[in-house]
């Protein structure tokens, strides 16, 4: 495929067939995935590849807290997980919110499970001093996951990240041995698409792309 297809159908894909991914499919996708780039070229990613039906279901355990709240807050009208405004989403109300199942669904329908996880030691979180939630540590895992993606579309294959289960990394990370200084990043169901989607809704270049300031003018074609 020419890398604008790819580019522009690489959709997040939640249902799939019953056709396996080996090894060796799974090789091919990540043996492009691996050019991606990272802070100072540490290389600190590591994927786990998860099969088995024990270990996906006790992913699907440790999904449905975090799912549950973002669902619950979804429904009360706010913008779920941010970290600017305060939910006003009491405990009592998530408790009583059920778990959608696209949540789960798909770490337990896809062939092939990838958690992908990242050496803290080797990321340099240069806004970790700051007064927010730190981004910049992404940096050096997520163009990892997304290339993951990329190379699986011309694959044929399709996925999405799911994070969900992140909320309770503690778990995550007893379940799949993960060293103390590795962070859980993303879940990424992996297999072939029920539906190849070929077209996806983004907003226009200009309505997020500004000239010298974040008030100047858009950026036109």
């Amino acid at each position: 495929m020419e890398l604008s297809d790819v580019l522009r159908t690489t959709a997040a894909v939640r249902d799939f067939t019953d056709e396996g991914v080996d090894d060796a499919q799974l090789y091919r996708v990540l043996d492009l995935a691996r050019f991606a780039p990272s802070g100072g070229n540490r290389q600190g990613a590591h994927v786990t590849v998860v099969r088995d039906r024990a270990t996906r279901e006790r992913l699907v355990e440790l999904t449905e807290p975090a799912a549950r709240r973002y669902a619950a807050q979804v429904a009360a009208g706010e913008n779920p997980w941010n970290t600017v405004v305060p939910s006003a989403v009491t405990d009592e109300q998530v408790a009583a919110t059920e778990v959608p199942e696209f949540f789960v669904r798909p770490v337990l329908e896809a062939p092939v499970v990838l958690v992908v996880s990242v050496d803290l030691a080797l990321v340099a979180a240069t806004d970790s001093r700051l007064d927010r939630v730190g981004v910049v540590g992404g940096g050096s895992v997520f163009p990892l996951a997304w290339n993951i993606l990329l190379a699986a579309r011309q694959e044929g294959l399709g996925g999405t990240l799911t994070t969900m289960a992140v909320a309770e990394e503690p778990g995550v990370k007893e379940l799949l041995g993960l060293p103390d200084s590795h962070a859980v990043v993303t879940v990424i169901p992996l297999g072939h698409p029920v539906k190849q989607v070929t077209q996806l809704r983004r907003q226009p270049v200009e309505e997020f792309v500004t000239l010298e300031r974040y008030d100047g003018e858009p950026l036109r074609g």
